[in-house]
């Protein structure tokens, strides 16, 4: 609806609002010179009635949750009291023309009672919950909107109305690729027994010459970090020793060494050999120095 549209039935509105409460305005009237209201008074009486059925209107549209309802209560609960003095305003037709008796709206007493009680109550009651109502509808902050939320329904808007304005051409249709082009596999039974089947060359009776040579990688000239047992060819190239030649550094390395020195540890750091030729080189020592000792002795 257009903003004309709403303007005239706001304005509609208001009319009907205002008739209602003039007709109604007549039989409160009525009703609250009955309770003892001076001119004055009965004057403003429909005023404290319908008013506040209206500001509770009014609260209703703006609050939210529990005092939502509450507002909904107080509408609710006027609306009935008016609705209940103006149809004793229609049984009685003495209020009419003012010659009921003072503080008599029925003859039955209890009612009388009841609808006395409700007449004088309500302005009273219109000060109270007319007060609160104002109060909460002052002090009353509205839940904000999230804004991740309303961003990102506004970006999408933004984005579908973009992708239909913004493109220069329409996307191309998918290219329908063409089966017949394709080739129809063939089982391979069908090969086996169709075509002569020619027997494999082996390796070994493929001459050289026909073997194409194949790309090589190329070995890395930087030097690498020798790992583990370090390969034959990385060694120095010092030549391997016999053991006689063993035997002649070991008897010239230890000629001064007591007995206790002559060890295999000793012999190997000396030597630079390995542990177990150390150990055979010690014994052997050993052994030369023990026959040496007995032979001197035999020779005193």
């Amino acid at each position: 609806m257009n903003r004309k549209g709403k303007v005239l039935l706001v304005a509609a509105l208001v009319a009907v609002v205002s008739m209602a409460f003039r007709v109604s305005w007549n039989a409160l009237r009525d009703i609250a010179n009955a309770v003892g209201a001076d001119e004055t008074a009965a004057t403003l009486y429909p005023f404290v009635v319908d008013g506040l059925m209206a500001l509770a209107l009014v609260a209703t549209l703006v609050l939210a949750g529990q005092d939502r309802t509450f507002a909904l209560r107080v509408l609710g609960t006027y609306t009935a009291a008016s609705l209940i003095l103006n149809y004793v305003h229609g049984l009685v037709p003495d209020l009419h023309g003012r010659t009921v008796d003072w503080g008599r709206l029925a003859d039955w007493d209890p009612a009388n009672w009841v609808l006395v009680l409700l007449a004088t109550s309500l302005p009273v009651g219109s000060i109270y919950f007319g007060s609160d109502l104002v109060a909460k509808v002052l002090h009353h902050r509205p839940t904000p909107i999230d804004p991740p939320t309303a961003y990102a329904e506004e970006s999408t808007k933004i984005v579908s109305n973009r992708s239909t304005a913004d493109l220069p051409e329409s996307t191309p249709e998918p290219v329908a690729v063409n089966r017949a082009s394709m080739p129809i596999p063939v089982p391979v039974g069908f090969l086996k027994s169709a075509l002569p089947l020619k027997p494999v060359p082996s390796i070994e009776s493929t001459p050289a010459a026909s073997i194409e040579p194949r790309a090589v990688a190329a070995e890395s000239t930087r030097p690498r970090r020798a790992t583990g047992r370090v390969p034959e060819v990385a060694r120095s190239p010092r030549p391997k020793r016999t053991f006689d030649e063993l035997l002649d550094e070991a008897r010239t390395a230890t000629t001064d060494w007591p007995d206790a020195k002559l060890t295999a540890e000793g012999i190997r750091l000396t030597v630079h050999t390995s542990p177990k030729n150390a150990r055979t080189l010690r014994e052997t020592l050993r052994a030369e120095r023990a026959g040496g000792a007995q032979a001197g002795q035999v020779t005193a």
